[in-house]
């Protein structure tokens, strides 16, 4: 039997995912050493409670309470607690160390990030984090790595697994916003408070990940423009659904040159959109995740898979574990993330996009004519119009659906839209993203 050096592990957290990790570690430890050339010994796991349940039975003398003493001893730490604090403390603490870390902490990373990578590359550590967008979806290391020679031009992605199964639950069934998310909440899908993910919380905080990878831009989390899907009503949902897509929760980062000015810069949102039917994403159902990235040389490429998960997480949790360890073996600094290019984050007013806008009007001669007046006046040119007409009412609904159009100019013109006298109201407007 070889015998192996040992590299001390620290893991912070005993989560859904800090468990299965260390979980894996235990049973895997020695096909794990065998991949790495070295044996990757978990020193401890640090919890904030000894006796809480956890989803697997660890044994107890792995367990401490003591985190910073942890970190001291460990060559990698697995920061996996999650929130900002004391997160943030305890992986500066262990970059300092001389640790590397491995974090599927994606608040942390939106809000610290600058400051993390910074430190790691002042002592030539390694900050890794495959976990904290996409669950087991590999995306971070793609980016950075094997794409780190073309030019992303754009990244849709589908990156909130309990966003996805409400509007597919709605897609699908026909169910209300409210039902969806009863439904998600009891298949423990979506927490008691499911803010952050209905929010589009969660998804701006990946975005901004992925946006500040893509474009080697440090893009801050505060600069994502970002909708959540709390107004997307059944309504909308069947209606795009008629019309051949379907409403998705987008994060989307995208290269821009303002035609204006010729200025250069990065664009960050995250909004609830509709997507066509034909398009990959389309097809993302359930809780999964997806990230469909268009780069200059490669094309378009599609990453899919579980976007949560505690096994599922732990997998790329483990990813960045054993590259790290391979380099513990290799010697040599760690990689350091490339930020260099420095270009502005655009405002959203700035971004190309298509509307569809639901109207109620009066069915009366000469609205169509005054409704296609206020378009023209704005510059934007419509598409597609589908007219329903309720006998009861003597009303129309109108469905407009606008050819691409500056951002500022699609939303001057629903405000048009709603103080036109020959408009009872502006019922919905949902932006339309990916080609056909």
């Amino acid at each position: 039997m070889i015998e192996y050096r040992s590299i001390r592990v620290a893991l912070l957290g005993a989560g859904s995912v800090g468990s299965q990790v260390a979980r894996l570690l235990l049973e895997h430890g020695d096909e794990l050493a065998n991949r790495i050339g070295a044996r990757l010994e978990l020193a401890g796991i640090a919890v904030r409670d000894l006796d809480a349940r956890r989803d697997v039975d660890l044994p107890r003398e792995l367990l401490t309470t003591d985190a910073e003493s942890l970190i001291l001893g460990a060559d990698i730490v697995i920061e996996l607690m999650g929130g900002l604090e004391p997160a943030r403390t305890l992986v500066l603490k262990a970059i300092a160390s001389g640790a590397d870390v491995v974090t599927g902490n994606k608040a942390l990373l939106a809000t610290h990030g600058p400051e993390l990578f910074a430190a790691a590359q002042q002592v030539g550590a390694q900050l890794s984090y495959e976990a904290a967008v996409g669950g087991a979806i590999p995306i971070i290391r793609p980016l950075r790595d094997s794409l780190a020679g073309d030019r992303i031009e754009r990244i849709l992605g589908i990156v909130n697994g309990t966003t996805n199964f409400i509007l597919d639950r709605m897609d699908t069934t026909g169910a209300s916003l409210e039902d969806a998310l009863a439904t998600a909440t009891e298949l423990g899908y979506a927490e008691a408070d499911p803010t952050a993910d209905i929010g589009g919380y969660d998804a701006a905080q990946k975005a901004a990940i992925l946006a500040s990878l893509a474009f080697h831009t440090s893009v801050p989390v505060e600069a994502v423009h970002r909708e959540g899907i709390t107004g997307v009503t059944a309504a909308q949902v069947e209606s795009a659904k008629r019309a051949g897509y379907v409403v998705k929760l987008l994060a989307i980062c995208e290269r821009l040159t303002d035609p204006e000015t010729g200025e250069e810069g990065v664009s960050a949102r995250v909004y609830p959109a509709m997507v066509h039917r034909s398009h990959p994403l389309a097809a993302v159902h359930g809780a999964n995740n997806a990230v469909f990235v268009e780069a200059a040389a490669a094309g378009p490429l599609m990453f899919y898979g579980a976007g949560a998960g505690g096994v599922q997480t732990a997998s790329a949790v483990l990813g960045d574990l054993v590259a790290i360890a391979r380099r513990h073996v290799l010697g040599g600094p760690g990689t350091a993330e490339s930020t260099h290019a420095e270009l502005p984050v655009l405002d959203i007013g700035r971004i190309t996009t298509r509307y569809a806008i639901t109207i109620e009007a009066a069915d009366e001669p000469g609205v169509l004519a005054t409704i296609a007046h206020v378009f023209a006046d704005h510059g934007v040119s419509v598409g597609e119009l589908e007219q329903t007409i309720n006998d009861e009412t003597g009303r129309a609904t109108l469905v407009i659906g606008t050819h691409e159009a500056r951002e500022s100019a699609l939303a001057e013109t629903v405000r048009a839209l709603a103080d036109s006298p020959v408009v009872t109201s502006v019922a919905s407007v949902i932006r339309v993203e990916g080609a056909e």
